[in-house]
């Protein structure tokens, strides 16, 4: 009797274990989706101009919006103070300056609603001992990496404020954006290795180079939405919308115009655009190279039948990759709609997406087939 008792607490604690790590990678997996809709609305926001429209850094009280007419004067009057309100949108009226209002209001309560989505499960499940402490602080160290975007997004908006800017610092954007790219990568990384660990063990081999080969292919696409972030700083996507050359050039004149050199790569629209066009398009040339090499060594071995995620996997990157390669070219030909420009920023976090899922799956497998 007694070893019957054992047995079904075992099966219990066993139960509550397996129901604890799907929660957390259930949660880990939310917040990623939280991310990519962060991602979207501050795409949203800055092709829209919307993002200097509030000039205060209010975290607890700037929850809730303007109650009352007043404080929506008291708001507008300090927008009329930068100099996006006096070159772009002077004379808009009270009216317009809601529109743009809105959205980075519904920006910056994003960001408040992710913090809560982050630290409350995070105590919660530490407080039933779902996570062990390995993973508790590194889920904690993520969470103040969080607060610290934060921090970094006031600080690039604050650099719109200037006197002589109607933008903020191309410089702080990419610093905002690679912080932003940085959390989703450690926290989708922890989810898949979460998933993993719940679901069986792949059971077949994959080519020995796959999983290094994939490494490079996520080292390449994070590079082209760094190098997009310049393009999207410097606004250098309304300018060349020709495609593939550059003002009837394969490389636009002025490209090496600004002294020092390394200038030109963060500062100079035409070399901004050029290198950007040139990653993505050695990135996409690559990543297909990659996809379709690892599924013929698949498919060789094993046909379609077996080791379907891995297959899976590989397709999706493929083709995440040409939907974002087409849209890219879409956007600079019709001079960046806020649609297709907020589309093209939200396509590249899935395209990042789907290169980290594969290089986790091709990382999770045996590795025994030569190649």
């Amino acid at each position: 009797m007694p070893f019957d008792v054992d047995q079904t607490s075992f099966g219990r604690a066993a139960l509550r274990a397996q129901r604890d790590r799907v929660g957390v990678a259930v949660w880990l997996s939310v917040l990623c989706g939280m991310i990519l809709v962060m991602v979207t609305l501050g795409g949203a926001t800055r092709l829209t101009g919307s993002g200097l429209s509030i000039m205060e850094w209010a975290p607890l009280r700037g929850t809730l919006p303007p109650l009352s007419e007043r404080e929506w004067e008291r708001l507008y009057a300090l927008y009329q103070q930068i100099p996006q309100y006096a070159l772009i949108n002077h004379g808009f009226g009270l009216e317009g300056f809601k529109g743009i209002f809105w959205l980075e209001w519904a920006h910056r309560l994003w960001g408040r609603l992710m913090g809560v989505a982050f630290a409350g499960p995070l105590l919660w499940f530490v407080w039933r001992g779902a996570i062990g402490r390995k993973l508790a602080w590194r889920l904690a160290g993520l969470l103040v990496l969080g607060g610290l975007q934060g921090a970094v997004g006031w600080f690039m908006v604050a650099s719109g404020f200037a006197t002589d800017s109607t933008a903020v610092s191309p410089y702080r954007l990419v610093v905002h954006l690679s912080l932003a790219l940085t959390l989703y990568t450690a926290i989708l990384w922890t989810a898949l290795s979460i998933w993993q660990d719940i679901r069986e063990a792949p059971s077949l081999a994959l080519p020995a180079r796959l999983p290094r080969l994939l490494g490079c292919v996520c080292g390449a696409v994070a590079l082209t939405i760094v190098a997009g972030g310049f393009v999207a700083g410097l606004k250098a996507g309304l300018t060349y919308n020709t495609y593939p050359l550059m003002d009837g050039r394969i490389v636009p004149d002025g490209y090496a115009a600004l002294v020092p050199y390394w200038r030109n790569w963060t500062e100079n629209v035409a070399a901004v655009q050029f290198n950007h066009r040139l990653l993505a398009t050695i990135t996409a040339l690559g990543t297909l190279a990659v996809a379709a090499w690892g599924l013929r060594q698949v498919w060789l071995r094993y046909g379609w039948s077996r080791q379907s995620g891995m297959q899976v996997a590989l397709i999706a990157l493929g083709g995440a990759v040409l939907a974002q390669y087409a849209l890219g070219v879409a956007t600079l030909l019709w001079v960046v709609p806020v649609s297709l420009g907020t589309l093209h920023q939200t396509m590249a976090v899935l395209v990042l997406t789907a290169a980290v899922v594969a290089f986790h799956t091709a990382r999770a497998a045996p590795r025994s087939i030569r190649g």
